[in-house]
């Protein structure tokens, strides 16, 4: 993982919470909120919990009476996250997925919505979760599927390998589709300390009113505007214009829609 994959700053927060969220994060915070309401949970943990989608679609489909902790590393998406949810059922806290600063068996359900990429050690973020889950509580997380079933996504990722031939940027491949291998996600929850692990593709329709919408979005609503400011020539918005040519050459010049696919995980802590 690069140095600037987690740096979601400046703007950043705001393009991803006005145009991300609505575009590829809402239907699978409406599915992992829904799961985890059925498993019926008394006190909740969510990790990486960026601008606070699932956050919201939780404090919709929970009990007024479950407490709900939400954490994320970085202060920009949680202050994005606060002003979205003044909810007093909520508390939120900054902190490292990696190190959590909870009691052991402090939580019945932790829940992470397309976090998990980010750690730099991810058995270790597992082994986390764990830790502070009571035997028999139970984790909840998605990933993104091989970015190739993400068309919009896959789509800028070309174009910019096309803008910057020599060095394209990668975030996008490299860390938010970076972690779809079904056997290795099973494995590296088994060596956390966790059973029953289930892992089903799930796939959802990404709409936009227009191309300009992901490829602003993408370019610069995540860590991926960091490298090709980087990069110089052409420049950010350059980059941004030929993402929104490419969109509109595979998808149209007016509404848009694309297929997306995430993996959503749920297993039990022994």
């Amino acid at each position: 993982m690069d140095s600037t994959d987690k740096a979601f700053t400046g703007s950043i927060a705001q393009i991803y919470e006005r145009l991300l969220v609505p575009l590829i994060f809402l239907p699978y915070a409406r599915d992992l909120a829904a799961r985890i309401a059925r498993a019926r949970p008394r006190k909740l943990l969510e990790t990486a919990a960026g601008t606070g989608i699932v956050t919201r679609e939780l404090a919709a489909q929970l009990p007024a009476d479950i407490g709900i902790t939400a954490t994320d590393l970085n202060e920009p998406m949680l202050a994005q996250a606060k002003a979205a949810l003044p909810d007093p059922r909520v508390e939120w806290r900054q902190a490292d997925a990696l190190a959590l600063p909870f009691d052991d068996a402090s939580f019945d359900i932790v829940a992470c919505q397309f976090g998990v990429m980010f750690f730099p050690d991810r058995v270790k973020g597992h082994a986390e979760a764990r830790r502070v889950l009571t035997p028999g509580g139970r984790l909840f997380f998605n990933v993104w599927d091989r970015i190739e079933t993400s068309e919009f996504t896959d789509t800028v990722v070309q174009s910019l390998a096309e803008t910057f031939p020599d060095d394209p940027p990668r975030f996008l491949a490299r860390t938010p589709h970076g972690y779809h291998d079904p056997d290795l996600i099973r494995s590296d929850l088994e060596r956390a300390g966790f059973s029953e692990i289930a892992i089903e593709a799930v796939d959802h329709v990404s709409r936009a009113r227009l191309p300009r919408e992901p490829a602003v979005a993408f370019c610069q609503g995540t860590p991926m505007r960091n490298e090709i400011e980087a990069r110089g020539a052409p420049g950010l918005e350059a980059a941004t214009d030929k993402a929104e040519q490419a969109l509109a050459r595979r998808f149209g010049s007016g509404a848009i829609e694309g297929r997306i696919r995430a993996l959503v995980v749920s297993a039990v802590a022994l």
